[in-house]
């Protein structure tokens, strides 16, 4: 049985580091104040999820934090979460560093990822088989807030956009896209343009369809393309993931940039794709991805097609609210329970308070900062660059002072 006065106080955690290929070799460890060491670190990992869940130390013993949330829900959580949720951590926070492109994907809706799920357990899948697209059973939103220049894409352009880009470039691939947003401007044609590129990927040809197209987008980029970004944003991919026809559904799809601060939020059903800068992400607590290119790994076509949105949308702005003097504390809020995100900028003249229920993790981004939780018997904790602790909801109010930049994952 884990003591009371364990939940009165932060718990520092212990973090795993998801070394997949797209990731920046010193992005993280930079933010972290490690040394890099040549290898991809593409995301840190804070929170419970069963796949790589924090760790911390309880009477000199290590404990995932997901144990830790199932055996005390009511003094990690507070009655409310535990309620709502269950005795799991409804959220995951993650830092996230791209060296290039993340695959072209979409998340499937809380409906979708149960039914996804319990079929591929019916089927007898393991959870680590590269054949399974449903890790488990919830759904994923999620969004990024920038702390770098971050680039990517998100959502549908308009049919007539679509047409105004494609405009001039060669090749099959996209004779398909044209022709079937020609035949229907609506649902169904968008579905079937896409799919056309998605089921190109088992065609013999694609690679040397995929060329044609590339030669023109560089032709029209060499004689001033009015379509600039896009057409580069295609070179890139293609040169990142050669024969992907990923890199010609870019088209098809909103560029956004963001700058430091700024966030964007992806909901279930929208294709999107991050191609580098970076930011800290939260989410509802998955690992649930379909992927639709720019990847080597599976791309499952019936479930993608079926998990979609077809309709055009631009990337979503989460709603941001301030407070403190200077408007050092700055809240993300978008339209999910699981989730939110406060980012504060902290000097020495004045102390920040931080969401004073529920399940919280903090982030010291860098600096040197004091958090303050008034039911802790231990007295104030010092953070330094890279530090993260839980702060469970028996722990009470929080007040964050000193000097630097840090944030705070909660639910609203």
């Amino acid at each position: 049985m884990l003591a009371v006065a364990q939940f009165h106080a932060p718990l520092p955690l212990t973090n795993t580091i998801q070394r997949y290929d797209w990731g920046s070799v010193d992005a993280i460890p930079h933010l972290l104040g490690a040394e890099p060491d040549g290898q991809p670190q593409a995301e840190l990992w804070l929170g419970a999820h069963t796949s790589a869940p924090s760790v911390t130390v309880i009477e000199d013993d290590d404990v995932t934090l997901d144990r830790l949330v199932r055996e005390a829900p009511v003094q990690t959580l507070g009655h409310r979460v535990a309620e709502q949720f269950g005795p799991r951590l409804p959220y995951l926070l993650k830092v996230l560093a791209a060296g290039k492109a993340l695959s072209l994907q979409v998340h499937p809706s809380p409906r979708q990822a149960r039914e996804g799920f319990a079929r591929e357990n019916k089927a007898g899948m393991a959870l680590s088989s590269p054949k399974r697209s449903f890790k488990d059973d919830q759904h994923k939103p999620e969004m990024i807030v920038a702390l770098s220049q971050f680039e990517g894409l998100a959502g549908f352009r308009t049919p007539r956009t679509i047409l105004d880009v494609l405009d001039g470039l060669a090749g099959d691939l996209v004779e398909g896209v044209r022709a079937a947003l020609l035949r229907d401007r609506g649902h169904d044609g968008m579905r079937d343009a896409f799919n056309h590129l998605l089921s190109a990927r088992a065609d013999e040809a694609c690679a040397a369809d995929i060329e044609a197209t590339l030669d023109s987008v560089r032709a029209r980029l060499a004689g001033g393309s009015p379509f600039e970004r896009a057409d580069r944003t295609v070179i890139d991919l293609a040169d990142q993931h050669p024969g992907d026809p990923g890199a010609i559904a870019s088209l098809m799809l909103n560029r956004f940039s963001l700058e430091p601060g700024e966030a964007a939020f992806t909901p279930a059903g929208v294709v999107h794709a991050y191609l580098s800068g970076l930011g800290v992400e939260i989410m509802a607590s998955s690992d649930n991805v379909l992927r639709a290119g720019l990847t080597t790994k599976l791309v499952d076509e019936e479930n993608l097609v079926a998990c979609t949105t077809f309709a055009p949308q631009q990337p979503f702005t989460p709603e941001v609210s301030t407070a403190g003097s200077r408007g050092q504390v700055h809240t993300y809020r978008v339209p999910v329970t699981e989730f939110a995100l406060t980012t504060a900028d902290v000097d020495p003249t004045e102390s920040v308070c931080l969401p004073a229920t529920g399940p919280r993790i903090l982030l010291c981004l860098d600096g040197e900062l004091t958090l303050d939780a008034d039911r802790a018997e231990t007295g104030a904790q010092r953070l330094t660059q890279g530090d993260s602790v839980f702060v469970p909801h028996d722990a009470g109010n929080l007040t964050l002072s000193g000097a630097g930049h840090a944030v705070c994952a909660w639910v609203p």
